[in-house]
């Protein structure tokens, strides 16, 4: 990963909108039309702002993961019982699974609404995440648990971690992008003698899968925090992802000269309704189309916004449409935090805690990331070819359906499988049932099919907020399976989530034709 510095931190409205910033370094040409058709497209050397908020993503989902990753059996399981897998809150399969999605949920209530998209937004939804990690650090001590602390501090943390979440995800997405600056393609000659085209889009491409992989790195925490959750305890399973986040903020301070920022120009999403609003109050406008055009304004309506800015939302909202299968993707995905963890402590696991599971599928995606940035890409780009992010998606979609069939399978085997059967690791009448005789290890091809998915994360802040939005449509939809969320009924959960997955990769493949046509029309 090449890196390089651009320019000290710069405000884009300053700029002219032909970005006369574009500047040219020795052996550099501006790409024509022929270099275009016939030069092979790579990408640029990466910006130093755009690797500080990397290593911000990182720390962030290192913090992340590695405090929801004990959360499964820290609600689900009793505290301190010998034999059985570590707990603190005995709820119950059903109730951990149920607060797990309220926190998905909560982890995507939109910023924008009320902070707008700035740099400052960042730091100060970082100052609220820290004292969520410290609530759920201090209440999960043993003094406080015995005490009937760790639910009312795990509800106050997952409220107070959950706004943090959202005020950094959907900032800091979009954000990594702004930090490359060059707009026009280039032709650079390699040492090699050989003539490329340095292309902004494959640049971009590439930021973002070092970007994705830098979260699939920190996913990784859980392997640590599960590990230390079950040889000591939950509180210093919690305070390593604590003291991480401080770093996160560390870091994201110290590349504040570097960034490429916006001003903070108030809500998007608010002015977005306002834009909406005044097309139904200005129906008088001869077409539909200038009803929310300035210069169209029949109905005298104070209009904040110009042409571009209706343009620009009539696109985002166009491309979002693209979203309306997500709710059950993550409905799907969202099995592999809490039920497929709750699937492995059914299981012998051997000395492996059953939570470990869950983080085979980032291990897969790091591996995969750089072989496709650097091996698969680059090849079909070679043959004239282009992997459309749609054609992935859908790719992604049907992995994540059959790895819920797979789960339905691996879970009617734990059903027919001795000595408990149907209620595996549990208490039952009074008698705590321990796993049922089937190795855990046949749950692992459920993880690798999830690792195949590859969804872009390449989308401005309005876009960026309609997408997190459908993480939470997700965890709404996962309320309605709480009640067969729990032995015996955990193969139906399985296979009628899967079935609904299949079902919608179905209607999206049958929309693959358009989105594909409207994504090579705006991009």
């Amino acid at each position: 990963m090449s890196l390089s510095s651009e320019h000290d931190s710069i405000h884009k409205e300053d700029l002219h909108p032909d970005h006369p910033e574009d500047y040219l370094r020795e052996g550099e040409r501006w790409a024509t039309e022929e270099d275009m058709n016939t030069l092979r497209r790579v990408s640029d050397r990466l910006p130093i702002a755009a690797i500080f908020v990397v290593l911000t993503e990182f720390c962030e989902r290192f913090t992340y993961y590695g405090i929801t990753g004990p959360f499964q059996n820290y609600i689900q399981n009793d505290y301190k019982i010998p034999g059985s897998d570590p707990g603190a809150i005995n709820g119950g399969q059903s109730m951990a699974t149920g607060l797990g999605n309220f926190f998905q949920f909560w982890c995507y209530p939109d910023p924008d609404f009320w902070c707008g998209y700035c740099r400052p937004t960042i730091l100060l939804f970082g100052c609220i995440y820290t004292l969520g990690d410290l609530i759920l650090t201090l209440t999960s001590i043993p003094a406080s648990i015995r005490h009937g602390g760790a639910l009312p501090g795990l509800i106050i943390a997952m409220i107070t971690i959950g706004l943090g979440t959202g005020g950094i995800k959907s900032n800091v997405s979009p954000m990594v992008a702004e930090q490359y600056g060059r707009y026009r393609p280039f032709v650079r000659k390699r040492k090699d003698g050989t003539e490329v085209v340095v292309d902004r889009e494959v640049t971009v491409q590439s930021i973002f899968n070092w970007f994705y992989w830098s979260i699939n790195v920190g996913g990784l925490s859980a392997i640590a925090t599960t590990e230390m959750e079950a040889k000591i305890d939950f509180w210093p399973a919690f305070l390593l992802p604590t003291c991480m986040f401080v770093v996160c903020v560390t870091v994201f301070y110290l590349g504040r000269n570097q960034y490429v920022i916006t001003k903070p120009t108030g809500s998007i999403i608010l002015k977005a309704y306002r834009v909406i609003r005044a097309g139904i109050k200005n129906h008088k406008a001869a077409k539909a189309e200038n009803r929310l055009i300035p210069s169209y304004n029949v109905a005298g309506l104070n209009m904040d916004w110009d042409d571009k800015f209706v343009e620009e939302l009539s696109v985002a909202v166009r491309a979002s449409k693209i979203f309306l299968c997500y709710p059950v993707f993550w409905l799907c995905y969202g099995q592999m935090s809490n039920n497929l963890v709750s699937q492995s402590g059914q299981m012998i696991t051997g000395k492996v805690p059953n939570d470990i599971m869950q983080n085979i599928d980032p291990l897969v995606i790091i591996i995969l990331i750089p072989f496709f940035d650097r091996l698969i890409y680059p090849g079909f780009r070679r043959c004239g070819l282009e992997l459309r992010p749609v054609t992935r998606i859908t790719l992604g979609f049907t992995f994540a359906a059959v790895a819920m069939a797979y789960a339905a399978v691996v879970q009617h085997f734990i059903y027919k499988t001795g000595p408990w059967y149907e209620y595996p690791s549990q208490k039952v009448n009074g008698v705590h049932h321990s796993n049922n005789d089937i190795t855990a290890a046949i749950q692992v091809p459920c993880y690798i099919l999830y690792a195949y998915k590859k969804a872009p994360e390449s989308m401005k802040s309005i876009i960026m907020s309609l997408f997190l939005l459908t993480n939470a449509g997700g965890s709404i939809l996962a309320f309605c399976f709480n009640s067969i969320s729990t032995n015996p009924h955990l193969v139906k959960n399985f296979a009628i989530v899967g079935g609904l997955m299949g079902g919608f990769t179905v209607l999206f493949y049958d929309q693959d034709e358009y989105l594909g046509k409207l994504e090579f029309e705006k991009n």
